[in-house]
């Protein structure tokens, strides 16, 4: 099950004592920082967590779903992120 935006809002409030407004705007903060950091080239390292990052995908071959027409598809810049070895112990716990 997804959880949304308001929902991490909400629980974030709850943890920190923050108004919903203030964890908006908290939550907010923290994506567009790391949208600009990644757009700059730069990693985000949270030691634990893990690290964002932006990778750059090579041009590459596919086809076309429904005609299997070969298609070329540009090189692009892709979001990344490596979880670091607290998180994956807590998932594997």
């Amino acid at each position: 099950m997804a959880t949304g935006k308001a929902e991490l809002v909400r629980e974030i409030s709850q943890k920190t004592g923050l108004t919903q407004k203030q964890g908006t705007e908290f939550l907010n903060a923290f994506v567009e920082t790391i949208e600009e950091k990644l757009a700059r080239g730069e990693k985000v390292q949270i030691i634990g967590f893990g690290t964002f990052m932006a990778r750059k995908r090579e041009a590459r071959e596919g086809r076309k779903p429904g005609t299997n027409e070969k298609i070329t598809i540009p090189a692009s810049i892709v979001p990344s992120f490596k979880p670091g070895k607290s998180l994956k112990d807590r998932l594997n716990a």
